[in-house]
């Protein structure tokens, strides 16, 4: 019988970057047990050994650095620039986990009397699936690969379709660092196989950075086994630009929130509502910096547009844009697919102003460079649209007083509240969503939980002194 191979095309040249073996059932199964094998090992080993090799793999990550760059720009279209930013901060975020970890997975001692001993350990989960995304495939996969080696677990790193080759890219520096054999190993596969493998009891944990879709088709697959799953799945994240707003910082920060990677951010904006008295201003700036990304060809380090990774995602920024229009709001820039050289699939900034909720590309992911305004009368009217939202990843504001941030940040629905900045993730915060935008948390102290299991240790001893 024929295996099946995933073919992987560079968006915009539109050649063949890779073909990659799928596993079928057998192999699939025979890989979750080395896995778990491996993981019994290194569940041994001291967390000096483990830090040690993160780090040693951080350093042949970094050393391979502009190779890895490269094949992200070439799967999924991401300008050069931009995907080496993505190993440097994937490099920095790997190495705050690190330094977090020693905290984070220490035992927690708990007072007792004479001759006892009360105590809660951090075990390993055993196998973690990872289930990554394409948009941001280093620093998705990061997020929780490093942790999870961390906490003595063994990884499986399914990358997404687009993006196959960063599984790769992290089980060879792991090996590249001296890692034990299967404790990181890629796992390309489909979904059958992958609902195969969730199926199995040597995985203890799955992560998935996606739809929301497929966020429900994985935990309804875990429910049946009661483990656990972390899920990072859509949003609609919005902003607010206060009277007291700087007005030129907010313009160039929520551009670049807005239109960055082409809109293909799980955290991006994607609909700001402004305070009267500057939306004019406002959306003339917003205007000005997306007409300063111009399509190009993504191994060009001057390129800050590259494609969107599937060029089939035009079609719904046109519908959305379309749609909005029909109900009264107005096109200000952009809005219309572009070609740049042999690809077609660029889409233009697209800023729409009179946007409100009526319209889906208020309220419904885009996922590309479009972002809807709208003019509020008060921070009142900005908290109650900004929480009219079946997601909740992260919300923005920009003004210049922090205790109004507070007061906002206090009101709103989502997992990250931002001031003055957005689209940032910060590993020594929590990294969460509420509603449809998922469950769970990765990063920072906490991103340790999910991956490890409390082992409480309850001992009584009379007559002898206490262990250590």
């Amino acid at each position: 019988m024929q295996r099946s191979v995933l073919p992987v095309d560079d968006p915009y040249r539109g050649d063949r970057v890779a073909e990659i073996p799928l596993l079928g059932a057998d192999e699939a199964r025979q890989r979750v047990r080395r896995s778990a094998r491996a993981q019994a090992a290194w569940a041994d080993r001291p967390l000096e050994e483990r830090m040690a090799l993160c780090e040693g793999t951080m350093e042949a990550f970094e050393a391979n650095g502009e190779a890895i760059a490269r094949n992200v720009s070439r799967q999924m279209g991401k300008p050069i620039a931009q995907s080496r930013q993505e190993v440097l901060t994937c490099l920095a975020r790997a190495r705050r986990m690190i330094e977090l970890a020693p905290a984070a997975l220490a035992p927690r001692e708990i007072p007792a009397g004479a001759g006892q001993l009360r105590r809660i350990s951090r075990e390993p989960v055993g196998v973690v699936l990872d289930i990554a995304a394409w948009n941001y495939p280093l620093l998705i996969a990061a997020n929780v690969v490093i942790p999870a080696v961390l906490a003595g677990d063994a990884v499986l790193l399914k990358h997404a379709a687009r993006t196959p080759l960063c599984a790769d890219a992290f089980a060879d520096a792991f090996a590249d660092a001296g890692a034990p054999d299967d404790l990181v190993l890629p796992f390309p596969a489909d979904h059958e196989t992958v609902a195969l493998a969730l199926s199995m009891p040597e995985i203890g944990y799955a992560s998935f950075t996606g739809s929301v879709r497929g966020g429900h088709e994985v935990y309804l697959a875990v429910a049946r086994r009661f483990i656990d799953a972390g899920l990072e799945l859509g949003g609609k994240d919005p902003a607010y630009v206060a009277e007291d707003a700087d007005l030129d910082a907010a313009i160039e920060g929520l551009a670049d929130g807005s239109f960055y990677n082409a809109g293909q951010s799980c955290c991006g904006i994607e609909r700001i509502y402004v305070h009267r008295s500057l939306h004019e201003r406002f959306v003339e700036g917003l205007v000005a910096a997306a007409r300063r990304y111009e399509p190009g060809d993504p191994l060009d380090a001057h390129t800050s547009l590259g494609p969107l990774a599937d060029p089939r995602a035009c079609e719904l920024l046109s519908r959305q844009i379309g749609e909005a229009l029909s109900l009264g709001a107005t096109l200000r820039c952009g809005g219309a697919r572009v070609r740049h050289g042999p690809c077609d699939g660029f889409f233009a900034p697209t800023v729409i102003d009179h946007a409100d909720h009526r319209m889906e590309l208020m309220r419904e992911e885009s996922f590309g460079p479009l972002v809807g305004v709208q003019p509020v009368a008060s921070d009142e009217e900005a908290i109650e649209k900004m929480n009219d939202s079946r997601y909740g990843l992260t919300a923005s504001i920009w003004s210049r007083d922090p205790e109004r941030g507070l007061r906002i940040g206090a009101r709103l629905q989502a997992g990250t509240i931002y001031l003055n900045r957005c689209d940032f993730l910060d590993p020594s915060l929590a990294w969460t969503g509420v509603r449809d935008s998922g469950k769970g948390t990765s990063l920072s102290a906490f991103g340790f939980l999910p991956l490890t299991r409390p082992k409480s240790w309850n001992f009584s001893f009379p007559n002898h002194a206490t262990p250590g």
